[in-house]
């Protein structure tokens, strides 16, 4: 059986991974005149963006399979799905980076941002 401090670790090294490929990417995109097809760390910074992805869902459903969040009654808190959306849209960002580079500085901006919020969500349980 997995301990909550491994689980924990898991999901903090995926969003280390997750938010370094992300920003990699980003400042690729907004810096490279060439097609992305041909920058070869391209497809390693998006399979390490998915990987942190999965790292980060499995970390931080195995924390709340350890503090028995998941059998409570109603369903999951809304601080979990507050946390579920925004990784979502972090990680749709490397898609938006790919596709649309003139919004490479937004993009920057947000992710620290969105990942800040996720982390004030996880510590403080507003809701």
């Amino acid at each position: 059986m997995i301990s909550y401090v491994t689980y924990k670790i898991i999901h903090y090294v995926g969003i280390f991974t997750m938010i370094s490929a992300l920003a990699a990417f980003i400042a690729m995109t907004a810096s490279s005149g060439t097609p992305l097809v041909r920058v070869p760390w391209a497809k390693r910074l998006v399979i390490a963006h998915g990987a942190g992805l999965f790292l980060i869902l499995l970390g931080g459903f195995g924390m709340l399979a350890r503090l028995d969040i998941t059998h409570q009654l109603g369903g999951l808190p809304g601080w979990i799905w507050a946390k579920l959306a925004l990784w979502t849209v972090l990680g749709v960002g490397i898609t938006l980076a790919k596709r649309r580079p003139e919004w490479s500085g937004t993009l920057l901006v947000l992710t620290p941002i969105l990942a800040f919020l996720a982390g004030t969500a996880a510590l403080t349980k507003p809701f």
